[in-house]
């Protein structure tokens, strides 16, 4: 399912976790060594019941191998319910201090009938292709 937009996907207990990032020149401020990218994220539920996105949990690591972890409630503001066969998306975005890094991470998401598990958010680069010398 639309793979090819999103190239990096990860599935944990019937949901996948799929990520495309890009890079947003317009809103980076290299002479000042800010590099931003946009992330958009679709969760697909492929069980038989309601899953709801509880928490997110992010690693961010820029290109000197530096960690910053995000942890918080739901994403862009929301906890959703996703049904059965049904997905949610969203996009967000990320500053870095260097022009490359990654991102990964998980949900922390409980099924309706109280289960609960972390989906996993695949791990995928945050590249720029405007490097400064």
């Amino acid at each position: 399912m639309m793979s090819a937009f999103f190239p990096h996907a990860a599935t944990t207990d019937e949901v996948t976790v799929r990520v495309a990032a890009s890079f947003l020149s317009e809103q980076s401020e290299l002479d000042k060594g800010r590099w931003f990218w946009a992330y958009h994220v679709r969760i697909e539920n492929g069980g038989d019941q309601p899953v709801q996105l509880l928490s997110r949990h992010w690693i961010i690591t820029d290109a000197y191998g530096y960690h910053h972890e995000v942890e918080g409630e739901g994403v862009v503001g929301e906890q959703p319910m996703i049904a059965p066969g049904d997905a949610f998306d969203y996009v967000s975005g990320c500053p870095l201090s260097t022009p490359n890094g990654a991102m990964e991470g998980s949900y922390h998401m409980q099924r309706a009938n109280g289960a609960i598990f972390d989906a996993a958010i695949p791990h995928f680069p945050l590249e720029s292709s405007a490097v400064t010398e």
